[in-house]
């Protein structure tokens, strides 16, 4: 749960990482800027500012602009039915990501993700991006990832999103946010 201020806060340095890829946004769009705190109280760790620019049955694009050592938490797309789930490709579009999945757990990693909430996180194989820079994760498969200490802006470019059926490591996240007025 966030305050209605925390929100605006939020969108507004989401505008400003938004700006430093140089692209151009309409005013509707970055009105629309999604704030995800993931239910758990800890925007400014554990959460994401999340722009959709496309959402159909078939595809999503979506930039998610996340502030120095903001963690997306570690997750996955699930089977929903006949849908095999979303297959997703993360590519950094500014800043530096520490990006987590599976594969041999790498010593030291750079992210670290909120140390009360670190057995929640399982995924250890770090790959670190930087403009230009993409991995793809097939559908089901877990991984979260946390901005360098400038901040990231990544793409997220995938088959069709269906975020709200997400399945999180840690039991605590929800993945509607809500907003309470200050």
């Amino acid at each position: 749960m966030i305050t209605r201020t925390e929100f605006a806060q939020a969108r507004a340095r989401a505008v400003e990482l938004l700006g430093k890829t140089g692209l151009t946004f309409r005013p509707d769009e970055l009105a629309s800027i999604e704030v995800a705190d993931f239910g758990l109280g800890e925007l400014a760790t554990s959460g994401a500012q999340i722009l959709t620019l496309v959402n159909t049955d078939k595809i999503a694009a979506k930039l998610l602009a996340l502030t120095p050592g903001q963690t997306l938490p570690e997750h996955a797309h699930p089977r929903l039915g006949a849908y095999e789930g979303k297959e997703e490709t993360i590519r950094c579009a500014w800043g530096e990501l520490y990006l987590y999945g599976p594969g041999e757990p790498t010593p030291n990693p750079k992210g670290q993700p909120p140390a009360h909430r670190r057995t929640t996180y399982t995924m250890w194989h770090e790959t670190i991006l930087r403009p230009g820079d993409q991995v793809t994760f097939p559908p089901n498969t877990p991984h979260w990832f946390q901005a360098g200490p400038n901040g990231a802006v990544v793409w997220s470019f995938s088959t069709k999103a269906v975020d709200v059926q997400d399945v999180f490591t840690d039991g605590q996240v929800a993945r509607q946010t809500v907003v309470m007025e200050d």
